[in-house]
């Protein structure tokens, strides 16, 4: 066996998994067809759930002093994102460019093997094992690993390969998108819907906007190069009147409005994960973020597995759980899609959605879907409010020290918290799970503004998402074993 897991794509998602991987130990190769990073980017920034997400890693600090943006937009209609508690619409101005370079370098130091200008050709998944064919810069290559995940894009090679169904709809119109110098343009920051299209305009510093043009009625293409920028400029004259022609393009692209989703995220050995398994439009500029939080949901799991900590049948809850996100993301993108690309005949829908975003309950349910706040997985109606969402953050006191619930996860272990003085018994039903579970017993700074009172203590998984609280109605214990495989004996083995 050459590696325990090969990561097909080294955009965010797989750069993403590689690192999670890592920090459970296991081995990992990530394979990218590009010989190096382009340096272009189509993300802009990651939203609330992300930069919960990076900093549960400590991964936060490497972008500096972030600035964030509570001002959005839902299909073009303005939300202002601080109407929800810990919400705002994005961390602005980290290029997708940027945020992988920062993914890659922690996951190389963590030991990730990351090989460019490797692109993943087939792939035999042979029941115990998976044959990935790939052709490198010198001559084509065959590796043996135990899982396989296509993090490799809309176009997946392994989704096709594998025989994984790509079921949705085609595009119906083609978007061109530039990164432009000396044009002199006014911002459209959340875009205008003019006579013909639609229009979107915004500075990203350094003399450069970004412009992005829809114009209806323009047929969707295959292309197998990017737009040229004079289809840009005729394009963006047409729709706003100006000429923009004699700007500087420092980057030109398109892309398309379809809309499909992988049938299932698993197919024994192989797993997808990103715009792999589901692709489209980028409204609200949320591709990046439910990819990276895919990745984060598929690395413990598939870690506990490679290590033999937990069943197979592990792996069948990360389709279970990120299905349904995906399905609600092409959802919500193709709403937005209907709002803000189509013609007059929209107009009457436009002006009722608008009205309808005006009542705050309505925002807030808008803006927990875009931002992925409101995520909670499976069902617990009736049950304590924080389970299965994620741990809201908040300051703990914990011995002696000060600490937030960030960083009880850098290490990406589930984590038992006690509170206030761990009278529940939870430390002692977790000792023989403590080669991957942590417990601490710590006292909130503000406890009534973060957990319900009469909460006495808390699990939580590796990605952040509480599984279990007492009082409840199953038994910590019976939860460890759900999630983290069967304890280990007196003896220091794991039962069987």
């Amino acid at each position: 066996m050459d590696t325990a897991v090969i990561v097909a794509g080294a955009g965010p998602a797989g750069l993403m998994l590689a690192g999670e991987l890592r920090l459970a130990g296991v081995p990992v190769i990530v394979l990218d067809r590009l010989t190096g990073p382009t340096g272009e980017s189509r993300g802009l920034g990651f939203n609330a759930r992300t930069m919960e997400v990076f900093d549960q890693r400590g991964i936060l600090p490497r972008f500096g002093n972030v600035e964030i943006s509570t001002l959005g937009h839902f299909g073009g209609i303005p939300i202002d994102f601080s109407l929800l508690e810990g919400a705002h619409y994005g961390v602005k101005n980290i290029a997708q460019a940027r945020i992988e370079k920062v993914l890659g370098e922690w996951a190389t130091e963590l030991g990730a093997d990351i090989r460019r200008g490797w692109e993943v050709t087939d792939l035999t998944d042979e029941g115990d094992h998976v044959r990935v064919k790939a052709d490198g810069l010198s001559e084509p290559t065959e590796l043996r690993t135990r899982y396989l995940v296509g993090c490799d894009g809309g176009r997946s090679t392994v989704r096709g390969a594998a025989g994984f169904g790509f079921p949705g709809t085609a595009a119906t119109r083609e978007l061109y998108l530039a990164d432009i110098r000396g044009g002199d343009i006014a911002p459209r920051p959340i875009g205008e819907t003019v006579p013909g299209g639609m229009v979107m305009s915004a500075p990203l510093g350094d003399g450069v906007d970004r412009i992005i043009v829809s114009e209806r009625g323009a047929p969707p293409r295959r292309r197998t190069d990017p737009p040229s920028y004079t289809e840009v400029a005729e394009a963006w004259k047409r729709l706003s009147g100006q000429d923009i022609s004699r700007a500087e393009p420092v980057w030109v692209s398109s892309f398309g409005d379809a809309a499909r989703q992988a049938d299932t995220y698993r197919r024994g050995r192989v797993l997808l994960a990103g715009d792999a398994a589901h692709i489209h439009l980028p409204a609200g500029g949320q591709g990046l973020n439910v990819s990276v939080q895919d990745a984060v949901n598929l690395g413990w799991k598939l870690a506990a597995v490679v290590q033999g900590r937990a069943p197979d049948a592990l792996l069948d809850t990360y389709h279970q759980e990120r299905h349904p996100v995906g399905s609600r993301l092409l959802a919500n993108t193709q709403a937005q899609g209907m709002l803000f690309l189509t013609g007059g005949e929209m107009g009457p829908l436009r002006e009722v959605a608008a009205e309808l975003i005006a009542h705050d309950e309505v925002a807030r349910h808008l803006i927990g879907m875009v931002s992925g706040l409101d995520i909670r997985y499976g069902t617990h109606d009736g049950g304590h409010p924080l389970l299965g969402v994620r741990l809201p953050p908040a300051e703990l006191v914990v011995g002696d020290r000060r600490m937030t619930t960030a960083e009880l996860l850098h290490p990406a272990r589930g984590v038992v918290i006690e509170l206030d003085g761990g009278a529940g018994g939870a430390r002692e039903a977790a000792a023989p799970w403590s080669d991957r579970v942590d417990v601490v017993t710590a006292t909130p700074s503000d406890r009534g503004a973060v957990w319900p009172t009469g909460t006495d203590a808390l699990l939580v998984r590796p990605d952040g998402h509480v599984a279990w609280t007492a009082p409840g109605p199953t038994s910590l214990t019976e939860t460890l074993d759900r999630w983290f495989g069967p304890p280990r004996s007196p003896e220091g083995r794991q039962t069987k």
